[in-house]
């Protein structure tokens, strides 16, 4: 007969971080790209386009 075996099981917990200073400076980058592409299409579409 084999004695029994004592075996450790080892849990891990994985706990992802959120910073939400840089989700606030992701946004901030992403609404200032829409903000100069929409001033770029405002200026072709009221001074570009008329003028062709």
């Amino acid at each position: 007969m084999e004695p029994m075996k004592s075996v450790d099981i080892e849990q891990k917990r994985i706990e992802q971080k959120y910073d939400k200073g840089l989700v606030a400076s992701t946004f901030i980058k992403y609404s200032a790209y829409i903000i100069i592409i929409f001033g770029l299409l405002y200026f072709l579409v009221r001074y570009v386009f008329p003028r062709l």
